[in-house]
């Protein structure tokens, strides 16, 4: 089992960053996918969710209207638009596949936002 992400990077703050992760080693369309993220000195927090036929999203208040969470069940990938950056954004962003009791984790990226 893998989820590899990718997308990562520095950019300005005001900027965009596309997010994706790329899931193998088990069928991914019925697992709930969710994009985290982990700033220095805090602790991992919910950013997006979405749900297996990809009808259904929810975000964090502070990303909500700025990321758009999207899922290609054929490409056995999930997305991660982020649009108007702010410094704040900075973290390292992981994804995950849950199903039930069983989750995957991803290594995750980093994304800095700074001028």
């Amino acid at each position: 089992v893998q989820l590899v992400e990718s997308g990562g990077g520095l950019v300005q703050p005001g900027g965009s960053l596309r997010l994706s992760c790329l899931a193998s080693g088990f069928t991914f369309s019925p697992y709930v996918m969710s994009w985290y993220r982990q700033a220095p000195g805090k602790e991992r927090e919910l950013v997006a969710t979405i749900y297996s036929a990809g009808w259904s999203t929810n975000y964090a208040d502070t990303v909500k209207g700025r990321f758009t969470i999207s899922r290609d069940n054929a490409k056995n990938t999930v997305y991660l638009q982020m649009n108007s950056l702010k410094p704040e954004d900075t973290a390292v962003y992981y994804c995950k596949a849950e199903r039930g009791s069983i989750d995957y984790w991803g290594q995750g990226t980093q994304v800095t936002v700074s001028s």
